[in-house]
């Protein structure tokens, strides 16, 4: 009698600890996903242009001239600030960085001048793979200020 009395209490005490697992009175459990800025699309967009732009940042190649390759290492920081900045939908670090982001690509457009041809070409590439994943990225970034941010 007490074995058959204990494998009752065993199984309700399990069926009651399975259903209670269900329950999540949690308010953060009952947000929608509405809330989330980016579509699934957009969202897989953002990954493959900044995932691109990463790639681009981590194999630029070293110019023999200093300059270059210091204002590359600008190039490469303000790349990071944004990619960040874009996750974060920190939109005010998003206009800083590209403002900055811009100001170091013109001014790597004035120093190709003092590279040789080689040289020039390679960066060019790098640029305007650069530009356009830039120019992809914020065409699926959303501007409107009253977007709520994510968690």
């Amino acid at each position: 009698m007490r074995k058959s009395n204990f494998c009752y209490i065993l199984l309700l005490l399990l069926a009651v600890s399975c259903s209670a697992e269900k329950i999540n009175l949690s308010p953060i459990g009952t947000m929608s996903s509405s809330s989330e800025i980016y579509s699934y699309s957009e969202r897989k967009n953002l990954i493959v242009y900044s995932s691109e732009i990463s790639n681009l940042i981590t194999s630029f190649p070293k110019f023999k001239n200093d300059a270059v390759n210091e204002e590359v290492g600008k190039l490469k920081y303000y790349l990071k600030d944004y990619i960040g900045a874009m996750e974060a939908y920190n939109m005010n670090g998003l206009n800083t960085s590209q403002r900055n982001f811009e100001k170091s690509y013109k001014k790597l457009q004035k120093l190709r001048k003092y590279l040789n041809k080689d040289d020039d070409q390679v960066l060019n590439r790098y640029l305007v793979r650069i530009k356009t994943n830039m120019t992809f990225l914020e065409s699926n970034i959303s501007k409107d200020s009253t977007a709520i941010s994510p968690k």
